[in-house]
């Protein structure tokens, strides 16, 4: 008897043990405030002193790799949680030059975990997973950028991308995405929104922003639309300098404004508010939107009715800091008097910390305007349940994160999102190589591989030949033609290889040309058109033979009225791996070709536009055989 109850005392304490350490991790569902959820806002705002109150009103980076416990760089946000109180970090990684230092989700969740832990309350986390959470993590499910959904068309798959990339975020213990973008980009030449718009149709581009919200909630993450008012209608980059939309109120109210109207519809968390001039709303040429209470509070909070949370775009970013150059405290002040709720990357945290202090101590801010802002950000953390458990299950990522059904649904929107615009006849469908064909003297590692080079040329055009720009291209295409002759060019060795490239142009019987360009925050000159290098080299190739060659735009769709020789013109809207791969299927006819532009391309085809193609071939890689 005795060990009978020996024995029901172990599973007893077992099962308790168990039961505990389940609940202090968090269980993702769909976004809702509870009772008790709002009761724990306002009972934790009553206990916050002013300078606890004004650290949750900011965020600041988190650079997710794995770090020791003693690495300056932990040590410097462990001392904003217990110093400036900082309430959210907005999660990224580190850079070196072109390359993007991606990290993996379990090291960015044990990161995160170990955040929580040091934090008095529980923390928020946001990251910018435009493009899902590879964006910033490896091994994730890949998505192409926004327009490639508007080229898909489908409002399912913009649901299914925010439903994935929820439930994927939420896994390594991210609750927030800065996405999806409102822009509307109507204008060809903007440097920065470009593909990450879903496209130039307001009310097309509304509904993919309010099926995405839909899908995101159903996994449990917050949703922003950006960039408010509209940053669809410029041509500079704020990040580098002041972005102006000189519409006017009309266009304004029928262009920029509807998919704002439509994502608050559908119950977006937060909206971000840009650093771009808008005369027709405010005609002080200081006041970039960000600081503007016109359009902050009076249109976007009154007229618009808009009740969740207000956030900045990048205090760092040029289109503001100009502005406050010399007290670069002042612009967290500005921008939370304009209406704002969260302030997010200021260039100078402990300055911007300091500076809103002073300004709630000496009334400047009131208590009641802080205490309102802060209420927002506990009720926004008590609808994720922060309250009740703060921390991710790290055993769990490898039953959420990267399921084949979502990678296979990531690579279908690509699929789905091909478009073609110009086809001349005597190019596409490439051929693959026949069965077992190439040229390759043996299928171990390290065999050489003679390679004919006479037949098809691939020139892959990007802004840096060192990153990943090609590589799912060139795999993929090599699968097919083993001997294909593929060329890597870039602005800095475009001149210098001009003569290669038009020598193997000139011998080939086919060319492929693959132009890798995306809006890039930050990026000196216009980061959506080609250099003069590159575009010269490629408009000598369509010199040289135009007819045999297919352009395929890898990103920037707009390419083509820069280069009207193009008799062959396909785009991807997008540089991720799947759109690569997508590419060259559609290239060898293995997929049907369904996309319709998204957008108008000046003097080449007007939205809507796309030659529609069935397969022609089996899938297979070399192993294709026309049916």
């Amino acid at each position: 008897m005795r060990h009978i109850l020996a024995l029901l005392l172990f599973f007893a304490s077992f099962t308790t043990a168990f039961a505990k350490d389940k609940d202090k991790y968090q269980r993702p569902g769909p976004i809702h405030l509870t009772p008790a959820g709002e009761k724990w806002a306002e009972k934790t705002l009553r206990k916050l002193t002013v300078e606890e109150k004004v650290g949750q009103v900011f965020m600041i980076w988190c650079r997710a790799s794995f770090l020791n416990v003693e690495n300056p760089e932990y040590l410097q946000w462990r001392d904003a949680m217990q110093k400036y109180h900082v309430g959210s970090f907005a999660m990224t990684v580190h850079v070196d030059g072109p390359y993007l230092l991606r990290s993996e989700p379990y090291e960015a969740a044990e990161l995160l975990n170990r955040l929580q832990g040091e934090s008095k309350l529980p923390l928020l986390f946001a990251a910018d997973f435009e493009r899902g959470v590879p964006m910033r993590l490896m091994g994730a499910t890949v998505f192409p950028h926004a327009m490639a959904f508007g080229g898909d068309g489908k409002i399912e798959d913009a649901e299914a991308f925010g439903r994935i990339t929820a439930e994927e975020s939420r896994a390594i213990g991210i609750h927030w995405n800065f996405f999806p973008d409102a822009d509307v980009n109507s204008n060809p030449a903007n440097p920065i929104i470009n593909t990450r718009s879903f496209g130039e149709d307001p009310k097309q581009v509304g509904d993919l922003v309010a099926a995405y919200i839909k899908g995101a909630h159903e996994g449990g993450m917050l949703t922003t639309a950006k960039h408010f008012p509209g940053h669809g209608d410029t041509a500079t980059d704020s990040h580098l300098g002041v972005a102006r939309v000189t519409v006017d109120s009309a266009h304004l109210d029928s262009i920029e404004l509807p998919p704002f109207r439509q994502a608050i519809a559908a119950g977006v968390d937060s909206v971000m508010v840009a650093h771009v001039t808008v005369p027709a709303l405010d005609s002080d040429p200081n006041h970039v939107a960000t600081i503007s209470p016109t359009i902050v509070t009076d249109l976007l909070e009154k007229q618009l009715g808009f009740k969740g949370i207000i956030v900045t775009d990048a205090l760092d970013m040029a289109g503001l800091t100009h502005l406050f150059a010399n007290n670069i405290g002042r612009a967290a002040v500005e921008a939370f008097k304009a209406g704002n709720d969260m302030l997010i990357i200021p260039a100078d945290f402990p300055a911007s910390y300091n500076a809103m202090v002073r300004a709630v101590q000496s009334g400047e801010i009131s208590r009641e305007r802080l205490d309102r802002s802060v209420l927002k950000i506990l009720k926004a953390k008590a609808s994720l349940g922060l309250q009740d458990a703060r921390l991710v299950d790290v055993n769990a990522l490898a039953n959420v994160v990267a399921r084949p059904a979502n990678l296979a649904f990531g690579q279908q929107v690509a699929d789905s999102a091909i478009t073609l615009v110009r086809d001349n006849g005597k190019v596409l469908p490439l051929k693959a190589s026949p069965k077992n064909a190439g040229t390759a003297k043996g299928a171990l590692p390290y065999t050489t591989i003679e390679e004919t080079r006479d037949q098809v040329v691939a020139v892959l055009f990007s802004d840096d030949v060192r990153t990943d720009a090609g590589r799912a291209f060139a795999r993929e295409f090599r699968g097919r033609i083993p001997d294909a002759h593929l060329i890597y060019v870039d602005p800095r060795i475009a001149a210098g290889m001009s003569d290669e490239v038009l020598k193997a142009v000139a011998e080939a019987k086919t060319v492929v040309a693959a132009v890798y360009v995306v809006p890039t925050a930050g990026k000196v000159g216009n980061s959506v058109a080609m250099a003069d290098a590159t575009g010269a080299l490629l408009q000598q190739m369509l010199d040289r033979g135009a007819e045999k060659t297919a352009v395929v735009a890898m990103g920037n769709p707009y390419l083509a009225a820069a280069f009207p020789a193009i008799e062959n013109y396909m785009c991807t809207f997008s540089n991720a791996s799947v759109s690569e791969t997508a590419a060259v299927k559609a290239l060898f006819g293995e997929i049907a070709i369904r996309g319709h532009l998204p957008v108008s391309i000046p003097n080449v085809a007007q939205r809507g536009a796309g030659i529609e193609r069935a397969a022609q071939v089996a899938s297979g890689g070399s192993q294709h055989e026309q049916k």
